[in-house]
């Protein structure tokens, strides 16, 4: 019989362990739900401002960031909430290869305002090409090499920092100083990543990814919603 509020494994697969009572799974399902629906609504409005006021290359943009931000809860969502089984060992590859996506894909707005800057178009390719190599490390090596995974994921995502006063010609301030707090969230997510012997760490951490999806969005439609003469 298990005690109230005791925290024991419910199933393992392939040497990975799921240990969620059904608390912290409804609690999960509910944040990673509110991340999906406001992501929808997100990527609609974004796509659909930058359809009408933007060049054919920031409506691209808008376009893989908004798929990317969408895809990337979405999957999140619907990993963590499927029954632990051979299934769920298959769709966690895609949960943490599409992290790689939303970081690139996030930069993605940000770099195109610039790509005619050499340095920022080749850190446009750079990303991406990052993003490709961790979604092959995810996709051949399931369950492993998943610390190096993290750091690779925390290197993309403040590798900004390297192009960080080009960028500052191209976007707003705002957008800018956005970008830094949604960083920031991240970062200290992981911590609560990590700490997997802490009760709902898993919704914690999607609390953190959701809010820190939710300020990057903002930078990103701060950066679509003002013209370079303003900032």
């Amino acid at each position: 019989m298990m005690r109230s509020g005791t925290r024991v494994p419910m199933a393992e697969y392939k040497g990975i362990r799921w240990a969620y009572d059904r608390y912290e799974v409804i609690a999960d399902s509910i944040v990673n739900g509110v991340g999906v629906i406001l992501a929808l609504i997100g990527a609609t409005v974004l796509i659909f401002y930058a359809t009408v006021w933007s060049s054919h290359g920031e409506i691209a943009a808008a376009w893989i960031y908004g798929v990317g931000l969408v895809l990337t809860l979405g999957m999140s969502f619907t990993y963590n909430l499927w029954p632990v089984s051979r299934t769920k060992w298959f769709l966690r590859r895609f949960d943490h290869s599409f992290i790689y996506v939303l970081i690139a894909a996030t930069y993605t707005p940000f770099l195109e305002r610039g790509a005619q800057d050499p340095l920022l178009f080749a850190m446009l390719i750079a990303v991406w090409v990052f993003a490709a190599f961790g979604i092959v490390l995810k996709c051949l090596f399931p369950g492993r090499y998943d610390k190096v995974a993290i750091l690779l994921y925390l290197a993309m995502g403040w590798s900004g920092i390297v192009v960080a006063k080009p960028v500052s010609t191209y976007i707003p301030s705002a957008s800018m100083m956005l970008i830094v707090i949604g960083g920031v969230i991240y970062s200290l997510g992981v911590v609560f990543h990590v700490w997997e012997k802490l009760r709902f760490q898993n919704a914690i951490w999607h609390a953190f990814v959701v809010a820190a999806a939710a300020v990057h969005y903002s930078a990103v439609l701060t950066c679509f919603s003002l013209s370079p003469e303003n900032f």
